[in-house]
């Protein structure tokens, strides 16, 4: 596993690499966040930090504030090398998105053992390629969608990041919340594959009972994850994947569906996702129709203000247009 480590000080530095490469880790340095920042863009394998606090340029909180600010697709283990003992302190590292702490003078064995830990954690993430590598199989019954499962986890992403700028959002979407959306979003249409081809692969628009039927992958959707979630009660990313699938069709003024939900009666992250969905099938070029410019869609997607769409995600859809350009030309249709 890569390592980076972040402190101003040379001998730190030297020892903790030292300790760690002795130990099989594979390490890369920097001596402060801004160049750990740098370190991390140029190496997407490295998967945990051991950062001290105290730094100039960009201290360890900033750094591990930015880390987690960033649009990154794997987790990074945060570890904040720290004399700071006092609760209100380590309250503060945990909230910008720190993984645990280690006190100086550190002990080899402690970091060690706090790496280790670290690694278990991250191999949890293994369960976030298994929901994508699901959601990928029932996508490959419809072969015209592309790289639109990639495009919808960005969208949303960059969405709930502006959201948590926002002072109605920022009890609500937290590090763990983004990560959640990015990680479960890819399941929004996992009940099509309860859709008869007949219907799912139509090359021509849907009548009235056909549609009907279609309408149903959503409580498809969520009468298999509700299942789940009764063989394992709470579990986070079943809640939301299941809040997904049911209430992306949902429309704000009470129109869509399955249930009709209006406003802030649909579950937030279904109001995200029903804007990155709909955005990403009108620049989506088909059979049946040709793809919109990224002014088009922006004009539809702020036509349905109010309607369609919650303004607050229609207001983050403004705010982070020029990133779904971006997103849209790194994930393009072949």
């Amino acid at each position: 596993m890569q390592v980076l480590i972040v402190d101003d000080s040379r001998v730190a530095l030297i020892a903790l690499r030292a300790l760690l490469t002795e130990n099989g880790y594979e390490v890369l340095t920097a001596s402060d966040g801004q160049q750990g920042l740098e370190v991390l863009r140029q190496h997407p394998t490295c998967r945990a930090v051991i950062s001290d606090w105290e730094m100039p340029v960009m201290n360890g909180i900033e750094f591990c504030k930015a880390v987690r600010a960033e649009d990154r697709a794997g987790y990074i283990y945060f570890l904040l090398l720290t004399s700071h003992n006092q609760v209100d302190e380590m309250v503060l590292g945990l909230s910008v998105g720190a993984d645990d702490f280690i006190g100086k003078p550190y002990n080899s064995a402690e970091i060690l053992a706090r790496l280790r830990a670290g690694e278990r954690i991250l191999s949890l993430e293994t369960r976030d390629v298994a929901i994508f590598a699901l959601a990928k199989l029932a996508e490959s019954r419809d072969n015209d969608t592309g790289a639109h499962l990639e495009r919808v986890q960005y969208y949303c992403g960059a969405l709930s990041r502006w959201l948590a700028t926002q002072d109605k959002f920022k009890n609500i979407i937290d590090p763990e919340y983004i990560r959640l959306v990015f990680q479960t979003s890819p399941l929004h249409d996992i009940g099509k594959v309860g859709i008869a081809d007949s219907i799912l692969l139509k090359p021509g628009r849907l009548d009235p009972a056909e549609f009907d039927i279609m309408k149903t992958h959503t409580t498809i959707a969520a009468h298999t994850l509700n299942a789940a979630l009764e063989k394992f009660p709470g579990v986070a990313f079943l809640t939301m994947a299941r809040d997904i699938a049911e209430s992306h069709h949902e429309k704000f003024d009470g129109t869509g569906y399955p249930h009709g939900l209006k406003g802030e009666d649909i579950p937030l992250c279904g109001r995200i996702v029903a804007v990155a969905d709909v955005y990403d099938a009108l620049i989506s070029k088909r059979v049946y129709k040709d793809s919109f410019t990224h002014e088009a869609a922006g004009a539809v997607i702020t036509t349905g203000r109010g309607q369609h769409f919650d303004p607050d995600i229609v207001d983050a859809f403004l705010a982070v247009g020029e990133q779904f350009i971006e997103i849209h030309q790194r994930f393009t249709d072949e």
